[in-house]
């Protein structure tokens, strides 16, 4: 057998890395799961609800990270990052860099005394820029590992060499500003990346004012306002003047199914999560007017269409089949006033409305283009992971040995349920090839 045939790597520690890790470990093969933030979780965790369930996310997801951190076969690499690889299937060595917590992760017990005392306030990346975080932070309360880490790009004591009021309340002399970058020589049989997606910039379209006006947002920045445990503790306001909306509109297919923007195809997921938000602001405020612009609503799923008509006649939702060519903002109110083409009065009309969500497409994560280059393997030409055979091997890479699941590899899942199912199933497949190795 040869060094490193049991092992397998996951990079990327979202709900697909998460599951493929728990599959494998399960199996008997030992995991090393590294992911590039201070924790595992992903974007699961900056959701609110899940579709069409509406089952709290974080209470289906922390478990599992839980769970991930505790499986004697997982070993976690957080704030990590895969920098080098050699070798082929069943013997890869990997060069992965752990980047500097300048925190001692066998003393920090995650009290939170250094994050209260610290006197930087910067705006938070889990929160999508609506919250704030300290310089010394954990991303959000069920973090794992349950430990903090310092930016240094903003700890006063590295851009300005005072204050250290982090290690002065450090009860368990967990500070350690000395700490260094350390490189780590991995050895496996096979590699799995599950490195999720980023969202499209809106602010490229410029008459649908995201990034100029406050009151237009994308759909994460909502999910992270209507969580319970987001920087408005679960009141939907207005980020202008933090008053509640009245009236709130969802535009789909921003940037998506669009040749001029690079992403001609559908994210499969807006319109699922555009329903499920459009419930949720219904269920806490039902007064408010909530209106659906969308092209065609894709809903695919069990349950799913049930579920979107349920928002019609249950909820009071309206739908219109318009694609919005502009947003213009009332100086004076801050409300902004969408132009759209009614397709039924064949006239271009507009409303007014309070707040305004953009259902933005899905795209690849930045960091796949750099991996690419480090494993070797090839992307599409939306820079998501290529692979080997669109029907018969759509988890395999150009590169025996190493593949890809969730929504790296393209936006053919439907939503989590799908990605864990994906990641199952990339999990058999590695499994498969590296007992066919012994």
């Amino acid at each position: 057998m040869a060094i490193g045939e049991k092992n397998v790597m996951v990079i990327g520690g979202g709900i697909a890395g998460i599951q493929a890790s728990l599959d494998l470990a399960n199996r008997g093969f030992t995991v090393h799961l590294v992911e590039k933030s201070p924790t595992i979780g992903g974007r699961m965790a900056q959701l609110d609800k899940t579709f069409p369930t509406m089952d709290c996310s974080i209470c289906i997801l922390s478990p599992k990270m839980i769970e991930c951190a505790r499986h004697t076969r997982i070993k976690l690499y957080t704030y990590s990052e895969v920098v080098g690889l050699k070798g082929s299937v069943g013997n890869f060595h990997v060069k992965v860099l752990k980047k500097p917590r300048y925190i001692d992760e066998a003393k920090c017990v995650g009290c939170g005394t250094c994050t209260e005392k610290c006197p930087v306030k910067v705006p938070s990346e889990f929160d999508m820029g609506l919250g704030m975080r300290k310089a010394i932070y954990m991303p959000f309360l069920q973090s794992v590992p349950r430990m903090v880490t310092i930016d240094p790009e903003r700890c006063l004591y590295f851009t300005k060499n005072v204050c250290k009021v982090c290690e002065k309340f450090c009860t368990s002399k967990a500070i350690d500003f000395k700490q260094k970058p350390a490189e780590m020589d991995l050895s496996v049989g096979a590699i799995i990346i599950a490195t999720g997606f980023d969202l499209f910039d809106a602010s490229i379209i410029p008459s649908l004012g995201y990034g100029k006006y406050k009151n237009v947002l994308n759909g994460l920045e909502l999910e992270r306002l209507l969580c319970a445990s987001g920087p408005t503790r679960g009141e939907l306001v207005r980020p202008s003047d933090q008053r509640e909306p009245k009236s709130v509109a969802f535009i789909q297919c921003v940037g998506s199914r669009d040749k001029r923007f690079g992403y001609p195809f559908c994210s499969s997921i807006c319109c699922k999560y555009a329903v499920k938000n459009a419930v949720l602001i219904k269920q806490h405020k039902p007064d408010t007017e909530v209106c659906i612009f969308y092209q065609d609503l894709r809903v695919f799923g069990k349950g799913f269409q049930e579920f979107a008509n349920r928002s019609k006649s249950e909820y009071g939702v309206k739908y219109i089949q318009s694609s919005p060519g502009e947003i213009r903002e009332r100086s004076e109110t801050g409300n902004l006033e969408v132009w759209f083409e009614d397709t039924v009065a064949s006239e271009v009309r507009s409303h007014e409305f309070e707040l305004v969500v953009l259902s933005t497409a899905i795209a690849a994560p930045k960091e796949n283009q750099g991996l690419a280059k480090i494993l070797g393997i090839e992307l599409d030409p939306y820079g998501f992971i290529l692979a080997k055979n669109a029907v018969t091997g759509i988890f395999d890479t150009t590169v025996e040995g190493i593949y890809g699941c969730g929504y790296c590899i393209g936006p053919r899942s439907g939503d989590v349920p799908d990605s864990v199912m994906q990641a199952s199933a990339t999990a058999t497949r590695v499994a498969e090839v590296l007992t066919s190795l012994e």
